[in-house]
């Protein structure tokens, strides 16, 4: 499993390389078509506040990490033998995990099991399930198959060559 999208693509298309153009567009529509619909429906059935995966990532996130208050917002998270600098005020940490994922990071998570802030109101808005609903809203249209086209005169009139190279 990789996780470059054109590697994962390349992978999944590599049986219809070959195909003419027209034929290979339409089998990545259909690809598309098909994905489109299994995370509709995976986004449909989710009843959390966040999508299943950032749920499964914020359990998992371990709480072994000492925390120091140096005022209401910045906080020294000490994990093993390195430090890390939390600042609730302008969401970050030396980690940079947290303005990367823009999930919180395990020392975040230390920070908020030691005080009233909530890991939902720390991660992005493009993580929640409204998010994840409306990602997947829109529809890839099936195309007929080419004779049922019912194509324009000055279109089918229209002589076109390829380019002179």
């Amino acid at each position: 499993m990789t996780t470059n999208i054109s590697e994962s693509l390349n992978a999944v298309l590599v049986r219809v390389r070959e195909l003419p153009i027209t034929a290979f567009v339409n089998e990545i529509r259909l690809l598309c078509q098909k994905w489109f619909h299994e995370c509709r429906t995976k986004a449909g059935g989710c009843s959390s506040m966040m999508s299943k995966d950032v749920e499964m990532k914020l359990e998992q996130r371990k709480d072994r990490a000492q925390v120091i208050c140096a005022d209401q917002y910045t906080f020294d998270v000490v994990d093993g033998d390195r430090n890390y600098c939390v600042d609730m005020a302008l969401w970050t940490c030396t980690c940079r995990k947290f303005q990367l994922d823009q999930l919180p990071c395990d020392h975040v998570l230390a920070v908020v099991r030691k005080t009233p802030y909530q890991a939902y109101d720390l991660c992005s808005l493009y993580y929640t399930r409204e998010f994840w609903h409306e990602t997947y809203r829109g529809v890839i249209i099936p195309i007929p198959h080419i004779s049922s086209w019912s194509i324009p005169q000055q279109i089918s009139d229209f002589d076109l060559h390829p380019p002179d190279v």
